[in-house]
């Protein structure tokens, strides 16, 4: 997990200043791309030491446990989407708001 988590931080940051310097450049004058990427860094931090510490407590015996494949793999697909999903989601949802007051 503790490499999924390594790459999925990787790929998180890229998007995020991908997104938010998109949002950035779009001209608005607003502070809420700024605060979309305080708030993207507060979110992502507590959830993948969530993750994190779920898997390094197991010893080898029980982290090799077939039973345990289902949720490793729900974690791995939650870490994932999160990673991906959610730089494009708050941002959206900030622009959102931008327009709506604007």
């Amino acid at each position: 997990m503790s490499d999924h988590i390594a790459y999925a931080l990787l790929v998180y940051t890229s998007l995020q200043i991908f997104v938010t310097i998109g949002a950035l450049k779009s001209g608005s004058g607003s502070l809420l791309p700024y605060l979309a990427l305080v708030i993207l860094v507060v979110a992502i931090i507590p959830a993948c030491r969530r993750f994190e510490r779920r898997w390094n407590r197991l010893d080898d015996s029980q982290a090799s446990d077939p039973m345990l494949e289902p949720y490793y793999k729900r974690d791995r697909m939650a870490l994932w989407l999160l990673a991906i999903g959610l730089p494009f989601a708050l941002t959206g949802l900030f622009k959102g708001l931008t327009y709506a007051f604007a």
